[in-house]
């Protein structure tokens, strides 16, 4: 744990210097690290741990997003913040007690239903009741306040990761993801260690959308519930290493300066690369980018002569040749 500390440590201390001697374009970039470090850590620390695959990462990031947009002008910026995670945390419990008793394609595909439910709820509720398609953020906190906000958000996912895992609500969390049965009935509470982890991966969720919302000068139920920021949260934690404290971060910053470089200028390319880096980890690196070791790169080195001893990359010989 002292070891995991000083490294988060090390590394908040160079974020933080970042807005001091980068570019409009480094902190942008930095901003996005963080807010899918922050996010691809909290989702880590609850379905990596469990083996519950939750699509719901969109819904409480634009809930907080929402709460931020309605209460910044009458609220201080951490209040909003605060709140944006209280009320995200309250909605995915009330989700989990529904279907948190489901496991595997089924889980997944009603997170992903409640998901959409939610922003269609808020897009009725805005056309119907209100009488606006989406909202203007008037009052927007300046850069670097943002900035620090995200980065202690990030420091504050990465370091509950760092101590629930090593605590006995995380020990409850990877029994059920080992043998859900077994730790029943060993005496965990199963049902009330889901509902609890799945409303603490929310609460990061929507506390970290409520930061990022005064990014836009402008935010609808299309922009902040878009599906593919879960996707995307989803595939970042699973290609750095779900079961990992230091995968989901490492991937975040691998993903961000990768969509930097091509989403722009070639969006297709972007997408073929994130299903190409999803197929080659579950191939070859099933325990993420965070597995890389020494060793790894020198077993891939003995698989391959083992192959060319054994003529798997020859040239196969024509069929005449065969029949000879």
């Amino acid at each position: 744990m002292k070891r995991d500390f000083l490294i988060l440590f090390a590394i908040a201390g160079w974020a933080l210097a970042v807005p001091h001697y980068g570019s409009e374009f480094a902190v942008s970039m930095a901003l996005t690290c963080l807010m899918y470090g922050a996010l691809s850590s909290s989702w880590s620390l609850f379905c990596g741990s469990t083996r519950y695959l939750s699509l719901a990462t969109a819904a409480f990031f634009g809930l907080g997003a929402y709460t931020s947009a309605l209460l910044l002008e009458t609220l201080p910026w951490l209040v909003a913040i605060g709140l944006g995670a209280l009320i995200a945390a309250v909605i995915a419990a009330v989700m989990g007690a529904a279907v948190l008793h489901l496991r595997g394609t089924y889980f997944a595909v009603l997170t992903f239903g409640m998901t959409e439910l939610i922003r269609h709820a808020i897009t009725y509720w805005e056309k119907q009741v209100t009488g606006t398609v989406g909202r203007v953020l008037a009052v927007v906190p300046e850069r670097d306040t943002v900035y620090l906000t995200m980065l202690g958000l990030a420091v504050l996912a990465i370091a509950t990761s760092i101590v629930v895992r090593r605590s006995r609500f995380g020990l409850a969390m990877a029994g059920i993801g080992a043998d859900e049965q077994r730790a029943q009935t060993l005496g965990v509470n199963t049902r009330l260690v889901k509902i609890a982890g799945f409303a603490m991966t929310a609460a990061f969720a929507g506390a970290v959308g409520a930061a990022m919302s005064v990014r836009w000068t402008y935010i609808d139920p299309a922009t902040v519930f878009n599906p593919f920021i879960g996707f995307q949260t989803v595939l970042i934690a699973l290609i750095g290493g779900a079961a990992t404290l230091w995968g989901p971060l490492i991937a975040a910053v691998v993903f961000s300066l990768l969509a930097e470089t091509l989403r722009l200028q070639a969006p297709q390319l972007y997408l073929m690369s994130l299903g190409l880096l999803l197929v080659l980890c579950v191939l070859y690196l099933p325990g993420g980018l965070a597995s890389l070791r020494r060793s790894t790169f020198t077993g891939w080195g003995d698989d391959i002569r083992a192959r060319w001893r054994a003529g798997w990359f020859k040239r196969a010989k024509p069929a005449g040749e065969l029949r000879a």
